[in-house]
């Protein structure tokens, strides 16, 4: 079904923003607001530094002082040897609760241990079209978001498409689809698990950062 076990990136990793139409409509009464008085007119991306990546079944520790952190799921694109894309993977892009839209602090997005990475790259030849992937959250077991990727503003090819427009992604890099709306909170001594079909589920465990 897969190769590449257990898959760990070998280039650099990019969030997407705003890619879901759910958060849009969320948002979109602060798009028209100063500085930027418009929504973008491209895909809004951020960068998730290597020292953000944790292995699935590895645990990521919550910062002291930090109650709860956001749960992103997110499937990558990861770049093949000729710009198109080699695989798809489960991730989990996690944040400190935060405000802004248009450019996400580091200090939220780029924490220690803060991007778990599915444990195997799904061949993309096995998938017809990414719009069909589905994928749930569970928080110690219980379910707290479903996620239909039917919803992207940019589908899977359109959005790799528009940031070939503006930069070049290498191979080795990974492209995340973005996170829906609605994403939910956890706290050290969580158990988070993403799953979706045709994927080996993600998962991870929240801990408390040592006194």
């Amino acid at each position: 079904m897969s190769h590449h076990a257990p898959f760990m990136p070998t280039g650099t990793v990019y969030g997407t923003l705003l890619n879901f139409r759910a958060e849009v409509e969320a948002l979109a009464p602060q798009m028209t607001q100063p500085p930027y008085k418009a929504p973008p007119k491209a895909p809004v991306l951020y960068v998730k530094t290597a020292n953000t990546w944790s292995p699935h079944g590895g645990a990521i520790t919550v910062p002291a002082g930090v109650p709860e952190v956001e749960i992103g799921a997110s499937i990558g694109m990861v770049i093949g040897a000729e710009g198109d894309v080699e695989g798809f993977v489960l991730m989990n892009d996690l944040s400190i609760p935060h405000a802004s839209f248009f450019r996400p602090p580091v200090k939220f997005k780029c924490v220690d241990g803060f991007l778990g990475i599915g444990p195997v790259l799904r061949d993309t030849q096995e998938v017809a079209d990414p719009a069909n992937f589905r994928a749930e959250v569970r928080i110690n077991g219980a379910l707290k978001q479903s996620i239909d990727f039917s919803q992207l503003v940019r589908p899977a090819q359109q959005l790799l498409a528009e940031v070939g427009d503006f930069m070049t992604l290498a191979h080795g890099d990974v492209l995340m689809l973005g996170c829906d709306a609605g994403r939910p909170l956890a706290r050290a001594g969580d158990r988070i698990d993403i799953s979706a079909p045709g994927f080996e589920t993600l998962s991870n465990t929240l801990v408390k950062e040592a006194a």
